[in-house]
């Protein structure tokens, strides 16, 4: 069996700060993976600028120009993080010289050592191995409870997500191929890679502080993340409305006949505060199930006008003539 060829896809928001930190230990894996016999020579670091403001690019084709290890590629503007992650998976299989991806963060934050073991795993005949994180002891107790519960809520409405793990993954070319039939525009990686199937493994590692630089992933994204998560992979909530709906009918049916019966005894008393609790219960209730049926809408919008999940602008190769885009 020939050794194979391993792309690692690093997608990459204004990170001119890390980048010359991180960027030569993605290298040396390279090296090290290539002296231990489990990757071919031929194995590429692919960045995938993500319509950074600052120097990013700039610093990917530099490192281009210095060691042919590297490759870069360039959106046509910001599409956020998992279309970046997308685009560098489609470039490598499109490339047709990749045998297995592994993705990862350009911060340092990902064990990087962990793809040795990925690697074996693949060669052991895994087709996907998912980068799981042993424990979370750096993170505040607020995001522990709230990333934890959040798989949780996942698995609860039935998508098939692996616990406590993001971004940092290996896929072999045979599951991207699959994967490439999954069209839509609304995407989230870590829920929609278990979909496609095959053998699957787990590798775990620490998770450390980043080396430099901001983190791109605020409270704001981390929760759009989410809810993208839960209304792209289940429809479930639409049905706990329909059920909640139902439920506070049933309740609301049993008022109605409580007054009825109050007022034909001449036990009923004028009041207003019942009457506003009711109605600004209901008034919310109402309010929050359009918003997510709203949510199901605009997706299904974005969805039926099929554009492009990412473009890329510029490479610092040509593998082939025509650009493509997904």
């Amino acid at each position: 069996m020939s050794k194979p060829i391993l792309w690692i896809v690093i997608p990459c928001y204004n990170e001119e700060q890390v980048l010359p930190i991180t960027a030569p230990m993605f290298l040396e894996k390279i090296h090290s993976l290539t002296a231990q016999g489990l990757v071919s020579e031929k194995s590429r670091v692919l960045f995938v600028n993500d319509g950074s403001k600052d120097k990013t690019w700039e610093l990917i084709q530099s490192f281009a120009a210095q060691d042919e290890h590297y490759i870069g590629i360039s959106q046509s503007r910001n599409r956020g993080h998992q279309n970046a992650v997308l685009a560098g998976l489609m470039e490598a299989l499109h490339s047709g010289t990749c045998d297995v991806t592994i993705s990862i963060d350009c911060d340092g934050q990902d064990d990087i050592n962990a793809m040795d073991e990925m690697v074996k795993k693949y060669l052991d005949g895994a087709e996907v191995v998912y980068g799981v994180r042993s424990r979370r002891d750096t993170d505040t107790f607020f995001k522990r409870f709230t990333a934890e519960g959040f798989y949780h809520v996942m698995n609860a409405l039935g998508a098939d997500i692996v616990f406590n793990h993001a971004d940092y993954r290996l896929i072999s070319t045979r599951v991207l191929e699959s994967f490439a039939d999954y069209r839509e525009v609304n995407i989230f990686l870590r829920g929609m890679v278990p979909l496609v199937g095959f053998k699957s493994e787990v590798v775990t590692y620490e998770r450390h502080e980043r080396l430099a630089g901001e983190s791109h992933y605020p409270l704001s994204k981390m929760l759009a993340l989410a809810f993208d998560g839960i209304t792209s992979l289940s429809n479930k909530p639409i049905r706990l409305i329909t059920g909640s709906g139902i439920f506070v009918s049933l309740i609301s049916f049993i008022g109605v006949i409580w007054a009825i019966v109050c007022a034909a005894m001449g036990s009923s008393v004028a009041g207003w505060a019942s009457i506003v609790c009711i109605v600004c219960f209901m008034s919310g209730v109402q309010l929050v199930c359009l918003g997510v049926i709203g949510e199901y809408i605009g997706k299904i919008y974005m969805e039926t006008k099929a554009r492009p999940r990412y473009i890329i602008s510029e490479r610092t190769w040509a593998p082939y003539e025509r650009k493509y885009h997904g």
